[in-house]
């Protein structure tokens, strides 16, 4: 997916919340915020959103002094979503479509996602994610793929969310013979996203067969996104399961891949061809 216009200003609104995160000192939020307007203007604004981003977050990082800004709002998450985790158990195990109220569970989670701002409503979100339409639903596909499934790659996105995508591995372990699981999260910090910290913090290393691997764009990243390594690894995958609008942005060229999410974003939902606040289970097809 490539950018669009409507990117650049939600790109310096970011870069404004997350230096606030990082200091107090206005004098250098307003350090960043000029940095960042004066690097987006000389950058090639068709690249996907996600390569924008992570020079955005590189200059909040570098001139705020803080590697992690998101860290203490990341740990609240987690322990939210955790909190959380006893009753949505109970809402699959007693739901008569475990895999599909466990979807659509792990859908809900993706409202935690500070790149679109900082208010959002995990319970309420639940509760509407249970009730509505799919406006995009390959489920039937899905379930058709897990049957022929030994493996799973699973592109994580925001810490707090992974807590839901734990409960929907889960369920797909108890219905399918998945012997394997590559979960993919963050190589290091970059906005509220999931890192191999959160993940195991969230139990998911309690899962049978799990392996974790650490995915980006610089940064310290075990592999990066665009490399020949990570498109080998998708390929080499019985299904891949995509949450959340970043990985979108990265993969959306790519085929055969689920993607699950909640479109935050208009430029998002206008590249899907679905509405602002839609939940979504597209499958990429092969072409």
């Amino acid at each position: 997916m490539k950018s669009r216009l409507d990117c650049i200003p939600c790109f310096q609104r970011q870069a404004l919340e997350a230096t606030r995160f990082a200091t107090g000192d206005e004098h250098v939020q307003e350090q960043v915020l000029r940095e960042v307007i004066h690097s987006l203007s000389g950058l090639d604004w068709k690249v996907s959103p996600l390569e924008l981003a992570y020079g955005v977050h590189g200059i909040v990082r570098r001139v705020s002094g803080e590697n992690d800004p998101y860290r203490d709002v990341k740990q609240r998450c987690n322990d939210a979503a955790l909190r959380m985790y006893p009753e949505l158990r109970k809402m699959v195990d007693e739901s008569s479509t475990p895999l599909l109220t466990a979807v659509r569970l792990a859908i809900a989670g993706n409202i935690i996602d500070l790149g679109m701002g900082t208010k959002f409503d995990i319970k309420k979100t639940v509760v509407t994610t249970l009730k509505k339409d799919f406006r995009i639903d390959d489920f039937s596909k899905f379930v058709r793929t897990l049957n022929n499934s030994t493996n799973i790659t699973y592109l994580a996105d925001n810490a707090g969310e992974i807590v839901f995508d734990k409960l929907l591995l889960e369920t797909i372990q108890k219905e399918y013979d998945i012997e394997k699981i590559l979960f993919a999260v963050k190589g290091a910090p970059f906005i509220n996203d999931a890192t191999l910290e959160d993940a195991i913090y969230a139990g998911l290393d309690q899962l049978p067969g799990i392996k974790f691997i650490g995915v980006g764009i610089g940064n310290g990243s075990e592999i990066e996104y665009s490399s020949e390594k990570f498109a080998d690894i998708l390929a080499a995958s019985d299904i891949v399961i995509s949450k959340g609008q970043g990985n979108y942005e990265a993969f959306s060229s790519y085929k055969e891949i689920f993607f699950l999410l909640i479109a935050k974003c208009p430029v998002i939902a206008r590249d899907i061809g679905v509405k602002v606040g839609d939940i979504i289970l597209k499958y990429s097809s092969k072409k």
